[in-house]
């Protein structure tokens, strides 16, 4: 069942709802504006991450989602280069939420298309040279697979924007958004966030 809501719907929504049976909560931008940001709300059918294999920027092989930390996780997924600058626009609030929830870890996930040893070596060395700190180069992930084949598991019709999904470890999703930092998706997430942990 889709439903075309604002966030002060959502927010009623879900603590009326009730996250008991850990309904997946999917939003996604239709149109964005000062005043009416609206987002597709779905209640019950949860999509599931592939599990997936990768390398953090301490060269350490991961499986994602399995090799998560958190209880829940906060994912960015970026396709291209340039989207860097909208995962660093949630950076501040990322790590606000992981202060504020024990159990929420974030990590961040360029993910590239297939590439042969040489070039991965370059591109990885280079993200891991721009990047000194040892925690964001543990949270940092680098996928490189059919990004098509992802997309559609994932149900992304596009990679014009970053995805941020919450994920468990399980590769259950329990929210999703897509853009740079807005704070209505904040708001949100938060509900959600606020509504999972307190169980």
């Amino acid at each position: 069942m889709y439903l075309e809501i604002t966030v002060h719907h959502l927010i009623a929504l879900v603590t009326n709802y009730g996250c008991t049976q850990n309904p997946a909560v999917h939003l996604d931008v239709l149109t964005y504006n000062e005043n009416t940001p609206r987002f597709y709300h779905q209640f019950g059918a949860k999509m599931t991450f592939p599990t997936v294999t990768g390398s953090n920027l301490l060269r350490e092989k991961q499986r994602v989602p399995q090799d998560f930390k958190g209880r829940l996780n906060l994912v960015f997924i970026a396709f291209q280069q340039w989207q860097q600058m909208e995962v660093d626009s949630w950076m501040p609030t990322a790590s606000e939420l992981e202060a504020q929830f024990n159990d929420l870890r974030y990590y961040e996930l360029p993910t590239l298309d297939k590439r042969d040893f040489l070039y991965r070596l370059f591109l990885n060395e280079g993200m891991r040279a721009g990047i000194p700190n040892a925690k964001a180069r543990q949270r940092t992930i680098t996928l490189y697979l059919d990004k098509t084949a992802f997309r559609r598991t994932l149900e992304m019709p596009e990679e014009q924007h970053i995805y941020i999904l919450l994920l468990d470890q399980q590769g259950n999703e329990f929210f999703r958004a897509r853009s740079s930092y807005q704070p209505e998706h904040e708001t949100a997430l938060r509900v959600v966030l606020t509504k999972l942990l307190s169980q």
